[in-house]
């Protein structure tokens, strides 16, 4: 169970990525270009959310099966038992928390540019606390070293 679900989160954060990457370079190009803020801009946003929700979920379930993660009162002394243990969780959850505050702020927004500024604020910082909490677990973004 444990391969199934590590694979399946670890696949997942490709279309995760490519959305909450998608859904930056548009509100990017509408708030610089002062464009219309339409439909599809907020589709995009909400799948892009919806998508980190998802991979939440699939890894709140790889997190109770996973070997790497353990209880014990030696785990912060092993780098790789703290990381998913701790850290990892924590700064994804920081990231999905950023995502949902900037589609919340964008939906309340009443101009095109204020939605435009929100989305692409809060989904750049949560995209890079992404990179950075993978980077510093030693996670290579194309392929698994667990």
């Amino acid at each position: 169970m444990y391969n199934i679900i590590k694979e399946l989160h670890s696949g997942f954060r490709y279309i995760a990525v490519v959305l909450i990457l998608v859904a930056i370079l548009f509100a990017f190009i509408g708030w610089l270009g002062k464009k219309e803020y339409k439909n599809g801009n907020r589709l995009i946003n909400l799948f892009a959310m919806i998508s980190l929700h998802t991979q939440l979920l699939i890894g709140i379930v790889l997190y109770f099966v996973s070997p790497y993660v353990q209880f014990t009162k030696g785990v912060m002394k092993d780098a790789v038992g703290r990381y998913y243990t701790v850290e990892h969780w924590v700064m994804m959850l920081i990231a999905i928390v950023l995502v949902t505050i900037g589609h919340s702020k964008s939906k309340k927004a009443v101009t095109a540019e204020a939605k435009y500024k929100a989305i692409a604020i809060f989904y750049t910082i949560a995209i890079l606390v992404v990179f950075v909490a993978l980077a510093h677990g030693g996670i290579p973004f194309f392929g698994s070293n667990r």
